[in-house]
């Protein structure tokens, strides 16, 4: 008996101890540097380095899209993986932005401005938390992976400081703007919060054969347009994307009525 005990222990010890495969770090490894940058962010926002705060949010932005690939490709996905990636969210997508937002031009009118702001980083919280607890869902359809339920925090950021990138494109910032920058601010944070469909862009995932090499040419005249006109190009991703939310609303809307019209089919055979 005390043998066995002693089996069972050395087996317990040996999965607790046990080394973690390269597949599972490297993810996690990539939402650290996401969370480093977006801390900087942070302080370069203190020191009214707009510009330069700005960038790094953009390239935590990017790190982020980039981590749950990899895990998935790796097959190195891990329950720790996902909620480090959740909170390094909220600080490079939530505290951050409000911040960077904060020290543009919020701060003229300190009370309304920090309210919006706290609305803002709060809005990216819950819309992470609604999130993860989305993802465990068993009865979800399948073609919901292609749409999230409200504005994802790192869109919103992205979105939220379209203000700061007009003044950055040389458009003389007043604190006549401030009002209507306040309220766009808290407008992002509705979107943030809402049940309003935004395509996922998950469907992407995949690129015909025929059309890798144009998939190739479009990325790389992208990245060069984002290193040569970086705020110009974030206006327009930033305005676009605003403009299609009618159409992830249409799409949505179109495949829930079919979903109904195949449920009632079925329950009119079944009935029959």
């Amino acid at each position: 008996m005390e043998r066995l005990d002693e089996t069972e222990l050395t087996k317990s010890k040996a999965k607790h101890f046990g080394g973690v495969p390269f597949r599972v770090i490297l993810p996690n490894l990539v939402t650290l540097l996401a969370l480093s940058l977006g801390l900087t962010s942070i302080r370069f926002a203190i020191e009214m380095k707009l510009e330069t705060a700005v960038q790094l949010i953009i390239a935590a932005a990017v790190l982020d899209a980039l981590d749950g690939r990899i895990a998935r490709a790796l097959k190195g996905t891990s329950k720790f993986g996902a909620e480090f990636d959740s909170l390094a969210d909220f600080v490079d997508f939530g505290v951050a932005p409000a911040l960077l937002l904060y020290q543009f031009s919020l701060h003229d009118i300190k009370g309304l401005g920090w309210i919006a702001v706290m609305t803002f980083a709060v809005a990216a919280a819950l819309r992470l938390a609604r999130f993860n607890v989305a993802i465990d869902d068993p009865n979800k359809p399948a073609w919901h992976s292609n749409f999230f339920v409200g504005m994802p925090a790192p869109a919103g950021a992205i979105v939220g400081m379209l203000p700061l990138y007009l003044n950055l494109l040389g458009l003389q910032h007043t604190q006549t703007y401030v009002p209507f920058e306040i309220a766009y601010t808290f407008l992002v944070a509705l979107l943030m919060v809402s049940r309003i469909p935004h395509y996922s862009g998950k469907s992407l995932g995949r690129v015909p054969r025929d059309y890798v090499v144009l998939a190739l040419f479009g990325v790389v005249v992208t990245l060069l347009l984002l290193a040569t006109y970086p705020f110009e190009m974030l206006v327009f991703v930033s305005t676009l994307y605003v403009l299609m939310i009618p159409f992830s609303m249409r799409s949505f809307s179109r495949q829930s009525e079919n979903d109904k019209v195949t449920a009632s089919n079925h329950s009119s055979e079944r009935s029959n």
